[in-house]
């Protein structure tokens, strides 16, 4: 079972195999919410799914409104049914890309675990590596990857940590809260705020910009390197005392995936994050 990442030539071989996985393309593009779509229907792996993460991954109809940020989670119910139509059935091998840098399908990652679907893995280096390896591509629309063992597919217990506003708020300068700013650095800073109506960060917060997790062709960093740049970033914290934040709660998964690979545990996600916190009356603001 594969739980954090898979190689280009172990996916190859999986598809092969008499239990093939559900693959699903989470390709997107917070300005182009439709360039996703555009993207897969050019090129895709064989037999892969398209996950959208406003229409499948997140509830824009949150009775919250913009207290529960810009992706908020959608019911867990409702998720699993999607999921069950889509293919899914208990046990079966899961790989989700994206041609982002693992922006995007690190969301689906996560929201399988938070359900309690553990067998569930990120392509390393994306659509770009299988196509690097010169494997086949498909054209086309969107199909769901019914098999004929697919059954029922419910939500189980979750197997990850999600916090929400009041939680940080409640923790907020305690020893045993860290929270990790995915954003870049000029958005962490407050000099620039392209998406959220206020500018700059949860104070007290580490910055680290997802893409720093990620090597130049695109693939995630070996682990032990990967060990030593967050001990340095944490400098003597307690890893579990890690809650990854972003924008939306979308690209802070690049880096819960990287501590999950660098030997570091299970660190909590807080999926309003920025656009969550900055909407919230009352929320203290840092800039710099």
């Amino acid at each position: 079972m594969h739980t954090k990442l898979i190689s280009v030539e172990a996916l190859k071989a999986l598809l092969q195999s008499p239990h093939p996985p559900l693959v699903f393309d989470c390709s997107f593009d917070l300005g182009d919410a439709q360039a996703g779509l555009r993207q897969f229907e050019k090129s895709h792996i064989p037999g892969a799914v398209y996950a959208h993460l406003d229409r499948d991954l997140s509830d824009k109809s949150h009775p919250d409104g913009a207290r529960a940020g810009r992706h908020p989670l959608p019911q867990r119910e409702s998720f699993a049914a999607w999921l069950a139509a889509a293919g899914l059935s208990k046990g079966r091998q899961v790989v989700v890309y994206d041609r982002q840098g693992a922006n995007y399908c690190g969301r689906l990652w996560w929201m399988l675990k938070w359900i309690g679907h553990d067998a569930v893995a990120v392509l390393d280096g994306g659509l770009q590596a299988w196509q690097a390896a010169g494997h086949a591509t498909d054209a086309g629309p969107n199909q769901a990857q019914r098999t004929a063992t697919s059954g029922p597919f419910e939500a189980q217990g979750s197997l990850v940590i999600s916090l929400e506003t009041a939680d940080i708020a409640a923790r907020l300068g305690a020893p045993d809260l860290t929270v990790i700013d995915a954003r870049a650095t000029p958005r962490f800073r407050g000099e620039v705020e392209p998406l959220d109506p206020v500018a700059g960060h949860i104070p007290g917060a580490l910055n680290r910009p997802f893409a720093l997790n990620l090597d130049g062709q695109g693939r995630f960093k070996p682990a032990a390197l990967l060990r030593q740049e967050f001990e340095d970033l944490l400098a003597g914290r307690d890893p579990a005392s890690v809650v990854h934040h972003c924008g939306s709660g979308v690209s802070a998964l690049p880096n819960l995936l990287a501590m999950a690979v660098a030997g570091l545990g299970t660190t909590a996600l807080y999926p309003g994050s920025w656009s969550a916190w900055c909407n919230t009356p009352g929320s203290p603001i840092a800039k710099s």
